[in-house]
């Protein structure tokens, strides 16, 4: 659990300094540059994350069961992940889906997150997905007073929800088929 704690810590560090001083970060970038600080920003979000897959990948192992959800719970679970890889591609490509949720990929950690409180009930599950459901939340408010940085995007345009959405599902129903048990160790289908 040590590890995987340490991990959140260090991923969501990294992701919150613009949330806790934006102005420093601004200061960091033009000192080093943006490609330099987007370098280290990776480089520290990376070791966060693989600290984060390996201490939850520990901790499953030999876990404390704090609830049982029951099994209805997991149905509504992937009903709520339906939007979640679209959510994630409309954050890159503009259309009314990115100006509905105004961020989506917010929106899409939130319901990730939630969906999989909603399924699991061990304290390794807790501690991760409640992290991340936290987060998201702390930084969307945070995102009401301050700007994000400029983002690099297609132009707004119909064709983009659609393509989101299509190319969306299809992450959605292979995760849901096989990728979740291959690469997680367990089928949402049960």
């Amino acid at each position: 659990m040590e590890t995987l704690i340490a991990g959140l810590i260090i991923f969501f560090a990294i992701h919150s300094v613009a949330i806790v001083n934006d102005a420093w970060r601004r200061t960091v970038i033009d000192r080093l540059g943006e490609w330099p600080w987007k370098t280290l920003y990776s480089v520290i979000a990376l070791a966060g994350l693989l600290l984060i897959v390996q201490g939850y990948g520990a901790a499953r192992l030999d876990p404390l069961v704090l609830y049982t959800p029951p099994a209805w719970l997991r149905h509504v679970a992937l009903l709520l992940l339906i939007p979640v890889f679209p959510l994630l591609l409309a954050a890159y490509l503009p259309g009314r889906i990115q100006q509905a949720t105004r961020h989506p990929l917010l929106a899409a950690t939130k319901l990730w997150a939630f969906a999989h409180l909603l399924a699991n009930g061990t304290l390794a599950d807790i501690v991760l997905f409640g992290s991340f459901l936290a987060w998201a939340v702390v930084d969307r408010i945070s995102l009401k007073h301050r700007t994000g940085p400029p983002v690099p995007m297609l132009p707004r345009t119909a064709a983009n929800d659609a393509i989101a959405v299509a190319a969306g599902l299809g992450p959605y129903i292979a995760f849901v088929l096989w990728l979740h048990m291959r690469l997680i160790g367990v089928s949402p289908l049960g």
